[in-house]
């Protein structure tokens, strides 16, 4: 590319992102202020975009900007050709050292009690790598872009996107040394009826926790006074005495380890295991901070 060319190219794309400035913030002091640039600067940068497509893109009044048709079409090719040079630029900078911000989601429970404790191991490895973790027992979209990798439980549904398996974990029946001196300690899954169940919300068929008895499995129907949609908070409710819960092992790993929590009917586990998924969005293109990140992952819990 000679350098006439080159510096076309250049002034094309300041000028996409002076534009998508301006639409962006709805008149042209607002983005001129935000780019360090007069008002008058930003307008005569879309003048130019005008008059070279011979087009009107902007409705301009004192107040406010008015996106024309063709002014909307302008903006989404705008906005699309300004993501591929920033895609671009990323995918040679990943070949050094791999950077940039690596959004995170995560479930409470073991986002705070696995993920969380792993990061400092994993910035001092990636010191370029901003990591940005979001916890929440909510399923968020990474296809849509809300976040670069999700950890996920159990089966996954259908997607485009690439699932790699990072660890698994069983679940154990739990209560408090307090709630069982009240109450009693059941010996066998039916002593369950006459005892506070505390159960995960989600919609399913029917709230039923698995058993095993003489290599015959089997399920029991299960209640209690409060129901919540995550482990993490079972876990504290079984804690503090209000009934007996199955959870994820990790959740209560450490309140079994230190006695404020007691495993209950460890002889019916069925020794179910739930696979744990690290979900991105695959592909020649996937950025190495997502390729280290679910590669540590994979290494420090599998």
């Amino acid at each position: 590319m000679n350098a006439k060319i080159q510096a076309g190219a250049t002034d094309r794309a300041r000028e996409m992102e002076l534009f998508v400035a301006a639409a962006d913030a709805g008149s042209l002091s607002a983005a001129g202020r935000a780019l360090g640039l007069t008002p008058s600067a930003v307008s005569r940068t879309i003048d130019r975009i005008e008059g070279r497509l011979g087009v009107r893109l902007l409705l301009r009044t004192t107040r406010r900007l008015t996106l024309t048709a063709e002014g909307q079409s302008y903006l989404s090719a705008a906005r699309r050709i300004l993501a591929d040079l920033d895609d671009a630029e990323q995918a040679v900078a990943d070949q050094g050292a791999p950077r940039g911000r690596l959004r995170v989601s995560a479930s409470l429970a073991h986002g705070r009690l696995v993920v969380a404790p792993l990061l400092k191991e994993f910035v001092a490895r990636y010191p370029h790598i901003l990591v940005d973790l979001s916890l929440t027992d909510t399923v968020v979209d990474v296809a849509a872009g809300q976040a670069d990798v999700a950890i996920r439980f159990g089966p996954l549904a259908d997607s485009g996107l690439t699932a790699r398996k990072i660890g698994e974990t069983g679940r154990v029946v739990v209560a408090s040394p307090e709630y069982l001196a009240r109450r009693g300690e059941p010996t066998a899954p039916e002593d369950l009826h006459d005892h506070d169940c505390l159960n995960f919300n989600f919609r399913r068929a029917e709230p039923v926790w698995p058993f095993r008895r003489d290599g015959i499995d089997f399920a029991l129907t299960v209640s209690g006074p409060v129901e919540a949609n995550n482990g993490e908070t079972l876990t504290q409710l079984a804690r503090d005495g209000v009934g007996i819960t199955r959870v994820g092992a990790f959740s209560a790993e450490d309140d079994i380890r230190d006695g404020r929590l007691v495993p209950l009917l460890e002889a019916f586990n069925p020794g179910d295991r739930e696979a744990i998924h690290a979900v991105f969005v695959g592909g020649a293109n996937t950025p190495a901070r997502v390729r280290v990140f679910v590669d540590f992952l994979a290494e420090r819990l599998g």
